[in-house]
């Protein structure tokens, strides 16, 4: 067998027999001794201030999906001032930056670099300055905990037993930039992959997850309805794409009603209606569209082929014609987020002795998504939630509002996170078997 082959065949084995690494190494003690000097390190005020600013600069200056490039600089830039060699670009705007030996076990820990296009409602001296664009699902933040992380592991490289890769993603807001790293190879040896969204709701100082199923796969749709328009005031002369839309959507609604089992959670939603611009006319067609969503791909694909019935044959009833895209050439279904088991155990026993057990939520699935899916699926990986509600304070507004605001004082929490998943991730795993020593990866 040829030495790629069999370098690959090595790695699919290592994907899903991680196994303990024998007690010898560090007592209970000493690994949870990491984890609570990681957050007193992460909540130093010079460190906690250098994660502050950073958010705050990437903030003001927002970019949409695959356009992150003063934030790629920026992240670039830091990295270069910690002495970490980094691979750029990776799928238009990524960065990979590797810390330790170089050689396996390689564990990976990810942030999120998009912008939102709306308009930010928040009125405060970091506003965002550039008109119609906004960090309004907290990717400021997790960039800045990201580095936050880099810092930790940097300062106590010599201690990690191999080597920790950071992923500065693009275009997670529905652009699929996971995807493309991935076909970039960015998972090349990677053993493992983290990664954590901020939370509004849940309290500063808690942590949310649970292993299997976290996130709903979800795909978009956008159909055409075509009639013949004409005067309102003599319909009988027209075929009104609007009634049969109209029809359409309430069909639509059935799907998950009517046909979906109830224990296995669906969302059919239609978001977007554009047709007609005049009182009394009858346009010639109606464009509508939407998202749906299920927590099985055998639950997903019915449905994607039940929404495209529908639409033909409801419109059909109208005498309408109907076509039907689902943006397979530019737009992305989302995978179901899926928490390997295994690093559910190791995220419990990081997380609770850093923050207690008591601080971590067990949470039910929800119909949201991420392109994180797309490195769970491929890869063991394991995917948070971290809280950052002061009760004390205002209440935070959730992601995508024009109000949702970031309360600072959770950065060292998310940053001492990663460093400590990572770290202990290397210290307590290996693969079962062991790839060729050597340097895999010449950046270091």
């Amino acid at each position: 067998m040829g030495f790629c082959k069999w370098v690959s065949l090595i790695f699919i084995l290592n994907l899903f027999w991680p196994i303990p690494i024998s007690s010898k190494s560090l007592s209970p003690n000493e690994l949870a001794e990491i984890s609570i000097n990681f957050l007193n390190y992460a909540k130093e005020p010079e460190l906690a201030k250098w994660m502050v600013d950073i958010r705050r600069k990437i903030h003001e200056n927002p970019e949409l999906g695959f356009e992150e490039f003063e934030t790629s600089k920026l992240i670039r830039a830091e990295l270069d001032k910690m002495g970490i060699p980094y691979k750029h670009p990776i799928a238009v705007t990524g960065v990979i930056g590797y810390i330790g030996t170089g050689e396996p076990p390689f564990v990976a820990i990810r942030a999120d670099m998009d912008a939102l296009p709306m308009q930010e409602s928040v009125e405060w001296d970091h506003k965002s300055k550039i008109p119609g664009k906004m960090h309004a699902c907290g990717h400021d933040a997790h960039v800045a905990m990201l580095l936050g992380a880099a810092k930790i592991l940097q300062d106590h490289r010599e201690e990690l037993k191999g080597t920790v890769v950071l992923f500065f993603q693009p275009a997670e807001e529905g652009g699929g930039g996971a995807k493309k790293m991935i076909e970039a190879g960015a998972l090349q040896n990677i053993d493992a992959i983290f990664g954590l969204h901020v939370s509004s709701g849940a309290p500063i100082g808690t942590v949310a997850s649970r292993p299997g199923a976290l996130l709903a796969g979800s795909g978009f749709f956008e159909a055409v309805i075509s009639g013949k328009g004409g005067h309102a005031a003599i319909p009988q002369h027209t075929i009104d794409p609007i009634l049969a839309a109209s029809n359409v959507i309430v069909s639509l609604q059935h799907l998950v009603s009517r046909e979906a089992d109830p224990l296995d959670s669906q969302v059919v939603t239609v978001a977007k209606f554009q047709g007609g611009g005049a009182f009394n006319v009858i346009p010639d067609s109606v464009t509508i569209g939407g998202t749906f969503r299920a927590f099985s791909r055998k639950s997903f694909m019915q449905l994607k082929h039940r929404i495209e019935e529908v639409i033909r044959a409801q419109a059909a009833v109208q005498r309408c014609n109907a076509t039907v895209d689902f943006f397979a050439d530019n737009k992305i279904f989302f995978p179901v987020t899926v928490n390997n088991e295994v690093l559910h155990e190791h995220f419990v026993n990081v997380a609770g002795d850093m923050l207690g057990i008591k601080n971590i939520k067990h949470m039910e699935p929800l119909m949201g998504s991420e392109d994180f899916s797309f490195f769970s699926e491929a890869i063991p990986g394991y995917f948070f939630f971290l809280g950052m509600q002061n009760e004390t304070r205002a209440k935070l507004e959730n992601g995508h509002s024009p109000y949702f605001t970031i309360n600072e004082d959770a950065l060292p929490y998310g940053a001492a996170l990663h460093a400590s998943l990572a770290t202990r991730y290397l210290l307590e795993y290996q693969p079962k078997s062991h790839l060729p020593k050597g340097k895999l990866h010449d950046e270091l």
